[in-house]
């Protein structure tokens, strides 16, 4: 899924319960993610869900610049699309460009800032920021 075929799709859904019934089936596109990961460590703090995010750096040795991969999971039907949302956005992504992107931009242009309450929106911006920390921390290794 990419962030223009997300787009794209949005414009097409007239209404936001279609909307959510999309973003739902988002998540369940995602790759399932291994129990054994599913630890305090890997919990995004601030969401009201259980929301777990675990990142993978590739390129932190010589020349390559860091790219971040993901895998997440959580028991909310609506947070795994928003999270499937996260990734289109920033999954394969080199660590500099993460942190150059300005998700509101996006969340805005997807209308989910207006449509999402206010405890999900917390808990998206608590996603964001796992990721983007996780980038910082790319950068510093590499």
């Amino acid at each position: 899924m990419t962030l223009q075929n997300l787009q794209s799709d949005f414009e097409l859904l007239d209404d936001w319960e279609d909307r959510y019934r999309y973003i739902i089936e988002l998540g369940r596109t995602l790759a399932p993610m291994p129990d054994a990961l599913k630890t305090e460590a890997t919990k995004v703090r601030g969401c009201t869900s259980q929301v777990w995010l675990v990142s993978e750096t590739d390129g932190t040795s010589g020349e390559a610049e860091p790219t971040l991969r993901f895998i997440g999971d959580s028991d909310a039907h609506i947070v795994r699309g928003l999270i499937a949302i996260l990734f289109a956005l920033y999954d394969g992504k080199p660590a500099k460009d993460i942190l150059s992107t300005e998700p509101e931009t996006v969340f805005n242009a997807l209308g989910l800032k207006e449509h999402l309450t206010p405890q999900r929106s917390n808990g998206l911006a608590s996603m964001v920021e796992r990721i983007r920390t996780d980038a910082r921390a790319a950068l510093e290794i590499g």
